[in-house]
């Protein structure tokens, strides 16, 4: 499946949620786009409501459907812990995810685009795939080289707080997933039940 590569904020304005974190996108227009402006909504059938969540929880963290899907049958074979919030903790613990959760980057898209273009380290190695999987007690850094990206410090300035299943040395400028994290620690305007009853019905 292409990439989406038009209007990120109108995607936002359409599904109703910050895609990006920053809350830009709806600060102005909280609304749908198109002529008929913030009348434009109208109710969603129970289809319309499962499809709704499983785009949002998509674009939220970048993927294409390929991608989400196969990551969505692993979190079902995991044995422990429900199907939707297993999922969210695979999509978590990739490494953009966790860039950006380390404020290396303001966004989930400036987190993929250091680790596609080599900027980012994982155990002191050089890691350029966004969907690495990062375990627990593993240490992503920045290459010496790297440490001076002015967006990178932008970002750093910018961070108000991190969650508590990451932590972050200022100094060495590298950050670890000390654990796994917890449901009510990851995107709360996700209802992750809908995604999987969505799946449920294709799979």
């Amino acid at each position: 499946m292409s990439r989406y590569t038009g209007p990120s904020w109108k995607r936002s304005r359409r599904l109703g949620i910050s895609l990006s974190g920053t809350g830009k996108e709806l600060s102005r227009r909280n609304y749908a786009p198109g002529q008929h402006g913030p009348n434009s909504r109208g109710r969603l059938s129970e289809y319309g409501e499962q499809l709704h969540e499983k785009q949002k929880l998509r674009w939220m963290y970048g993927l294409n459907e390929r991608q989400f899907r196969t990551l969505f049958k692993r979190a079902g074979k995991i044995r422990e812990g429900e199907h939707g919030t297993n999922f969210m903790i695979l999509l978590e613990c990739r490494l953009d995810s966790l860039v950006y959760r380390l404020g290396l980057a303001t966004t989930r898209e400036q987190a993929r685009q250091l680790v596609n273009h080599g900027h980012i380290t994982v155990d002191g190695k050089r890691v350029d795939i966004p969907s690495y999987d990062v375990k627990v007690g593993q240490v992503i850094g920045l290459r010496e080289k790297s440490k001076n990206l002015q967006q990178v410090k932008d970002a750093l300035e910018a961070v108000v707080s991190r969650p508590s299943f990451v932590t972050f040395d200022d100094n060495k400028l590298e950050g670890s997933l000390v654990r796994l994290p917890e449901r009510d620690e990851m995107e709360p305007e996700i209802n992750e039940a809908l995604v999987v009853e969505y799946y449920n019905k294709l799979l």
